[in-house]
């Protein structure tokens, strides 16, 4: 198994970089289920803060993009399936991605109930908003 960085999926997915897609292309197309690409959870937290920050991809367009590359056999997810809900989640709107794979990491391990001062992390389940003094 081979380690994947942000911006080799970003130039893979949005070929702003001719010479860099071209790489990033042929490093995926020679993984295999037996030799996959991981790909971490701070990772994946990046790659969907670049495509909406610096590329303008929608909530969406994001959403979808996540569900592709996790559905990819070649790439190996860290906590694959936080990433699955947390774009699930992300697609209808309200709390940002980073939190929803910090609610999804909580509900994995237990770690219940999620505190947080945020009022829209707050509306998911096991989430509690924690009051000020």
């Amino acid at each position: 198994m081979i380690a994947l960085d942000t911006n080799v999926l970003v130039r893979y997915l949005v070929n702003d970089d001719a010479r860099q897609a071209a790489a990033a292309r042929a490093l995926l197309s020679e993984l295999t289920v037996e030799r996959p690409g991981f790909v971490c959870r701070e990772v994946v937290v990046e790659l969907v803060w670049v495509l909406q920050r610096a590329y303008g991809f929608s909530r969406g367009r994001i959403a979808g993009v996540l569900d592709e590359l996790v559905a990819t056999r070649e790439l190996a997810f860290e906590a694959g399936n936080d990433v699955a809900r947390a774009a699930f989640m992300y697609r209808q709107g309200g709390a940002g991605f980073s939190d929803l794979m910090i609610a999804a990491a909580a509900k994995r391990t237990g770690a219940c109930p999620l505190y947080t001062f945020d009022r829209q992390v707050a509306q998911l389940e096991g989430t509690v908003l924690l009051k000020e003094g």
